[in-house]
């Protein structure tokens, strides 16, 4: 694909954060930038969906606000809550007081608003990058909660009107597809799908993340865990999982994918028994 410079730039600049991304992860982030979109990022775990917005926030030198999702996680835990044990103080010392006129524009303010981490992104004094982590893991209902945020860039709090961004943050929306994105959420984002990169750019992964690592052993441990990604495993490996078998293996002083020393250590790679039985039956 031939890239804009700008994209070519961007992508220089993530690769200098240690994330080597491909030119459509390259493109749709820099159009998430130019256009002031989200971008909604899919795909299995552990292909670097999160890295993505962690590169972004080193590349573009811009703190990184991060929402990690959960089930029943709502607006106190996402955009803001009152600060209620302090609000029940001041409405003791202030009880023998006979002027309250101003008692809720006192009791819902500032001094009493904690900021979560939505709130915290459009409130910030610089631009910033906004991690909205697993959002597939929140109940549905909770995408309602980010529509004004995606499509405005904007928040309602109902005690004190609408908070506006003082700089529209860079949001990446991170989902492993376990269920299935609201079209309203959809239609708000700009989407990219991330697989496993390629053997060459893993290699070229496992170079950059693993120094000394001889190139037998990159090509090699990277052919077999392509290999085990096609099968019907439990967790299929992720870049990370290859990372650490990697620096594991060098840290033993294999230069090449010794079968021995591979089975031994598969725990590093596969997370569960009858992976490594399967995965293990792969090997010479």
């Amino acid at each position: 694909m031939n890239l804009p410079s700008r994209a070519r730039e961007l992508a220089a600049a993530l690769e200098k954060a240690g994330y080597f991304a491909g030119d459509k992860a390259a493109l749709s982030l820099f159009l998430a930038l130019e256009l002031q979109r989200p971008l909604l990022v899919e795909g299995p775990a552990g292909v670097g969906k999160t890295e993505l917005a962690r590169a972004a926030s080193s590349a573009l030198a811009r703190p990184m606000v991060r929402l990690q999702c959960y089930e029943g996680l709502d607006e106190s835990k996402a955009i803001y809550e009152w600060d209620y044990g302090k609000q029940m103080l001041w409405v003791q010392l202030l009880r023998d007081q006979k002027n309250t006129d101003d008692a809720d524009a006192f009791f819902f303010g500032e001094k009493f608003l904690i900021a979560r981490p939505l709130l915290q992104a459009l409130r910030s004094d610089v631009p910033v990058v906004l991690l909205v982590d697993e959002v597939d893991r929140a109940d549905p209902e909770f995408e309602a909660v980010l529509l004004e945020i995606l499509g405005d860039n904007q928040v309602t709090i109902p005690e004190m009107g609408t908070v506006r961004a003082k700089h529209p943050p860079l949001v990446v929306l991170t989902t492993n597809a376990t269920r299935e994105m609201t079209d309203a959420l959809r239609r708000r984002c700009l989407h990219l799908f991330l697989d496993y990169p390629p053997p060459s750019r893993e290699i070229a992964i496992l170079e950059a993340k693993v120094p000394g690592i001889a190139k037998k052993l990159a090509a090699e441990l990277v052919a077999f865990a392509e290999k085990t990604r096609a099968m019907d495993l439990r967790k299929p490996p992720s870049i990370a999982e290859s990372i650490d078998w990697a620096r594991a293996l060098v840290t033993l002083g294999a230069s090449a994918l010794q079968p021995e020393l591979a089975r031994a250590t598969l725990g590093v790679l596969l997370k569960h028994d009858e992976d490594r039985e399967r995965a293990s039956a792969a090997l010479p």
